[in-house]
């Protein structure tokens, strides 16, 4: 059922545009490198070109926008809140107290690779499909991700979208911390949809296997930007999955995700260059995102498609992966 709070009147300059897209958005993931055909390949000389400068709109949507567009079919609301596991919540049972209107919700460690013990990695087309189908999502939709931390797992799922085929697919400003300080219309109790169908069809190149990552580091193809905690980086905190050496890839940067965003907001274009050229980045050259799972990864991806420097791809397997492989070269400071 719905529980309004006070509804706010749209504020938003683009509250009068279309319902199909707002004028602020975009998004792309993989699983078990020794088996999966999507690692199979390996990365080739023609996505190896300098990324442009040139500026790209935004994929962030406003609330106001949103509010006007509540219940449109042509508008599809997924809740994609995670949780660490040191979290202790439950974002499943959070979503069920609390959503936007007409929001499903997307687990990512569920809509996932089965077949492989790394974390939430990326499905094949054929499973995407068929579970975001299930949940009444069509790729012809405009597509709005929000989380409950205001820009965390909205990103991965996001980039999942995106790197499925999906061409309109946005992230909710602030997400969900913003809607409801707002006091704009929420709802409790599941949300359930007939199934359609999702025509899905994955971008290879945006996914990066361990040995891809690899090769990468051995030619100079690519900079590896990693968005764990410094301490974690470093090797001078333990990792919270167990069994994982601590450390980082040699010549990666480390950019922790939490340097792009205040308040749950992604900070403003100037500062977004600012960190990543603070941290040794050249921006131009081609770059793979990396973190612990493949979560955070998501967020630098997103943040460098705000300024026009998209990363050729994301390493699914991440640290969760790298960390666990004894053939895999670690670095420590």
């Amino acid at each position: 059922m719905f529980r309004r709070y006070r509804s706010l009147s749209p504020g938003s300059p683009n509250a009068s545009r279309s319902k199909g897209c707002p004028a602020i958005l975009r998004c792309d993931r993989s699983r078990r490198r020794t088996t999966s055909p999507i690692c199979q390949s390996k990365i080739e000389i023609k996505r190896m070109q300098p990324v442009t400068n040139t500026r790209m709109p935004s994929w962030l949507a406003d609330t106001a926008w949103l509010q006007d567009r509540l219940g449109s079919p042509d508008i599809a609301i997924v809740d994609a809140s995670y949780y660490l596991p040191a979290a202790k919540r439950d974002p499943y049972r959070e979503y069920l107290k609390a959503h936007i209107p007409g929001a499903v919700f997307f687990d990512v460690d569920s809509i996932c690779d089965s077949t492989t013990d790394l974390p939430h990695m990326l499905p094949s087309a054929e499973v995407f499909a068929s579970d975001v189908g299930a949940l009444g999502i069509r790729d012809s939709q405009t597509i709005v991700v929000y989380d409950s931390a205001g820009l965390f797992s909205a990103a991965r799922v996001w980039w999942m979208f995106r790197i499925f085929g999906a061409p309109r697919v946005y992230i909710l400003d602030v997400g969900l911390p913003k809607w409801t300080a707002e006091r704009r219309l929420i709802e409790t109790g599941l949300v359930s949809r007939p199934g359609v169908e999702f025509h899905a069809q994955l971008d290879r190149s945006a996914v990066t296997s361990a040995d891809e990552v690899l090769e990468a580091i051995k030619s100079a193809a690519a900079q590896i930007i990693d968005a764990r905690a410094m301490e974690r980086f470093l090797g001078r905190a333990p990792e919270p999955r167990p069994g994982l050496r601590s450390g980082h890839m040699p010549n990666a940067l480390n950019v922790p995700y939490d340097r792009l965003l205040e308040d749950g907001r992604l900070v403003s274009p100037d500062r977004i260059q600012a960190v990543f050229a603070g941290a040794g980045m050249h921006l131009g050259r081609p770059s793979i995102t990396t973190c612990g799972s493949g979560i955070t990864a998501a967020v630098l991806w997103f943040a460098l498609n705000e300024i026009g420097q998209a990363p050729i791809s994301l390493y699914d397997g991440s640290w969760a992966e790298w960390g666990a492989r004894n053939d895999l070269p670690v670095e420590r400071e």
